[in-house]
């Protein structure tokens, strides 16, 4: 009959709007959750086919829950650079576990960034998952494969090591004064290759030719160790724009088969009239017009100027650029001496690019690629399936994945330092809450108002 139906109504409403209340709880619980996304419980009216002409049964209400994954929260400034956050659409691919990773391994979708680095060194999130991406080779090449997820692996950027990377070059930014403050000569006329050269005096000072100027620069060799080489310059009393130059060894006993103690090259510096460096007329890195260049060999080669066999390294090639190099009439200074090159360091933290490349960063200055994050978006991101650790799997309702580097065909931008904030709005759950509460409480009335026309229906037979 009528009334019993109207008692099933009441409970249909009681379930939906319990089901809304779950929701909203939930929704006010995760306001500070990190990328969470609000959950809302729809109506929808349910309705039974009238068989009996002028009378009418209750079918009740039934509850849709809907998810708003797609809804972007507030981007927000955090402290950690493993801090990041998806700018537009897509989720960082995760995994429950960080390595070896198998095809039979569950793949998870995520918005959540807040990237913490594990005792291992993989990147993991605060729901447990670990952030993968397409790894860099060891000449920093990545491949991403959009079609294969396989190809993923968890980010690890604490196993790996800086690579050595020898000096090749140094860029020399000094002056020579043109007054020019001519050096004593304890041994006799200046020669490079006699006991009078400056490389004798480095050597030992009470032998050789104490120069006008001297500076020193660090050459990283090929095991990661720092050699110290200096360039010193004695003035050409006779000539005003050309200056007496050595490169040598300090100390000394690491170069061996040169001409004097340490010697790596000598020769004449000579600047043009408007105090710029001259380089066809200069002879100290060989014929004139030679490119500034000094080379060292092998500690294992066999004659010419190298490295001592002790030091059993491989040679070093280091190029020179004075274009910087000037004689004007100011005192002699050296403003800034600038060697490429990188000893073997530590990992001091990760950083993560907008094109969603993470880079290891040492405390010896070198960066080293080590992958890239690859987003992943569906046709329909709202019927993903939620888990456990705010993270979704993929459904027949949210489509098939597609992975894209950041900002490529339709994925948003990976916003390193940052972290998107969760889409509920207090506001709007504590109005809900109101509303459910009072259409909870008005089921319930529609439940004990049957039940007291039943009993009056009953009391008939009394």
């Amino acid at each position: 009959m009528s009334i019993t139906s109207a008692l099933y109504a009441g409970a249909s409403g009681l379930i939906a709007n319990s089901a809304s209340m779950a929701a909203i709880s939930d929704n006010i619980s995760n306001t500070n959750t990190t990328a969470y996304k609000r959950n809302q419980v729809n109506f929808s009216s349910l309705v039974t086919a009238q068989l009996v002409e002028g009378r009418y049964g209750a079918s009740g209400v039934g509850a849709v829950t809907r998810q708003f994954v797609t809804s972007q929260g507030l981007i927000q400034a955090a402290a950690s650079p493993t801090d990041i956050a998806i700018g537009g659409a897509g989720f960082f691919v995760v995994t429950d576990r960080a390595a070896p990773i198998t095809n039979q391994d569950p793949r998870f979708y995520t918005r959540s960034g807040s990237f913490n680095v594990d005792a291992d060194g993989f990147l993991v999130n605060d729901g447990g998952y670990y952030l993968q991406g397409w790894l860099a080779d060891p000449n920093g090449n990545i491949t991403p494969d959009p079609s294969d997820l396989n190809q993923m692996q968890s980010i690890n950027v604490k196993n790996v090591s800086a690579q050595v990377v020898q000096t090749t070059e140094v860029i020399v930014n000094a002056n020579l004064d043109k007054r020019g403050v001519s050096g004593s000569l304890p041994s006799g006329p200046y020669s490079a290759t006699t006991t009078a050269s400056m490389s004798d005096y480095a050597n030992d000072p009470t032998t050789g030719t104490r120069p006008d100027f001297s500076f020193q620069m660090n050459v990283i060799d090929s095991s990661g160790g720092t050699r110290r080489i200096a360039m010193s310059f004695l003035q050409d009393d006779a000539n005003p724009n050309s200056w007496y130059a050595e490169i040598h060894s300090v100390p000394a006993t690491e170069i061996t088969g040169s001409v004097r103690p340490g010697q790596i090259r000598a020769g004449l510096i000579n600047f043009n009239t408007d105090g710029t460096f001259d380089q066809t007329t200069s002879t100290l890195f060989g014929p004139a017009n030679s490119p500034p260049n000094f080379t060292i060999g092998a500690s294992s080669a066999p004659t010419g100027i190298r490295y001592a066999a002790g030091l059993g390294i491989d040679g070093s090639d280091v190029d020179l650029n004075l274009t910087n190099l000037t004689q004007f009439a100011s005192l002699t200074t050296v403003n800034s001496l600038n060697p490429n090159g990188s000893t073997v360091g530590a990992v001091l933290r990760a950083e993560v690019a907008q094109d969603g490349k993470v880079s290891a960063i040492f405390n010896n200055g070198q960066i080293r690629l080590l992958g890239q994050i690859g987003i992943a978006t569906f046709p329909n991101p709202d019927g993903l399936d939620a888990v456990t650790g705010n993270a979704y799997v993929e459904t027949s309702r949210s489509g098939e994945y597609s992975v894209k580097q950041p900002k490529l065909g339709g994925a948003g931008s990976v916003e390193s330092y940052a972290l998107e904030a969760s889409n509920v709005d207090l506001a709007t759950e504590f109005t809900n809450l109101i509303v459910t509460q009072r259409a909870y409480s008005a089921s319930s009335k529609v439940i004990t108002t049957s039940d007291q026309m039943l009993d009056e229906l009953i009391n008939i037979k009394r």
